[in-house]
């Protein structure tokens, strides 16, 4: 049975990805956290990894806190960018497959038309300068990986659809910004994709996110909607809402890679959102 070390196993695609291997004969899923795994100390991942023997390296492992990385930038650095590097120097030690989750936030997000692969990039904030970095150690110390970026991830976990609903518990109205526009992804999709690669050769960097899109604000009244709340959404700009780090105006990702090179198809949003729905 071939080994499989998931950093980030507690998260919601680590979740989601222990979920869609369950009862797979094939692998066994080795899962860490930081408990388990330092992955910003090289001496433990490379020793980690030497026991293993991993087949895969699935990283989904990140400081994801976009206000907090912009205090916490050594902390952002440590756990985005030279963690990336100590799993890709790892598994081109051990000959493993690599699989690293990147995101959205890598953009500029001034853009008007969905982001390729093969568009520039230009991280506005800690989060994205970081995860970037990763991405370019992911690139040169690593021989067989996988970059997928994601955005708007919701899964198994604190997430913001949750949220929404636990304002619409107490609050007739609730204040959601409308000029960010993006794709709500489902972890279980994303998983799905991270699947889908694995066995294969087809190395490089994607795009993953559910087709579709809409702003956060669009997105919460679909969650009511859902989930048959009278709660009114009342629609705000970026500025009103006064986050600490700047926001990508502009987050919608054209999954391009995925298209030109396979047969895989992510699900529309609207229909992600409302197969978890269902299940939460």
């Amino acid at each position: 049975m071939e080994k499989i070390i998931v950093t980030g196993c507690n998260g919601q695609l680590g979740r989601a990805v222990n979920k869609l291997y369950a009862g797979d004969g094939r692998y066994e899923l080795v899962n860490t956290d930081v408990g388990e795994l330092d992955i910003t100390d090289i001496d433990d991942v490379m020793s980690f990894a030497r026991k293993v023997k991993p087949y895969a390296i699935i990283n989904c492992a990140a400081h994801t806190g976009v206000d907090a990385c912009e205090t916490e930038c050594d902390k952002a650095y440590k756990i985005n960018a030279i963690g990336a590097r100590n799993l890709s120097i790892a598994a081109t030690e051990t000959d493993a497959k690599l699989i690293h989750i990147s995101t959205d936030y890598v953009f500029d997000g001034k853009g008007t038309t969905p982001y390729t692969e093969f568009d520039a990039v230009g991280p506005q904030g800690m989060y994205g300068k970081t995860k970037l970095a990763g991405e370019n150690f992911v690139k040169d110390f690593a021989s067989k990986y996988f970059i997928i970026r994601t955005a708007w991830l919701y899964g198994d976990g604190k997430n913001f659809v949750k949220t929404m609903l636990r304002l619409s518990e107490t609050n007739d109205k609730v204040r959601v910004v409308k000029d960010q526009v993006g794709s709500p992804t489902s972890a279980e999709e994303l998983a799905k994709a991270v699947a889908y690669l694995l066995p294969t050769e087809n190395y490089g960097l994607f795009h993953g996110t559910c087709e579709g899109d809409c702003s956060w604000a669009e997105f919460t009244e679909e969650i009511f909607r859902i989930a048959g709340k009278k709660t009114i959404v009342e629609p705000i700009t970026t500025q009103e809402f006064g986050a600490a780090a700047p926001r990508p105006a502009y987050s919608i990702l054209e999954n391009y890679m995925f298209k030109l090179t396979t047969d895989f198809m992510f699900a529309d949003w609207h229909d992600a959102i409302a197969k978890y729905m269902k299940e939460l």
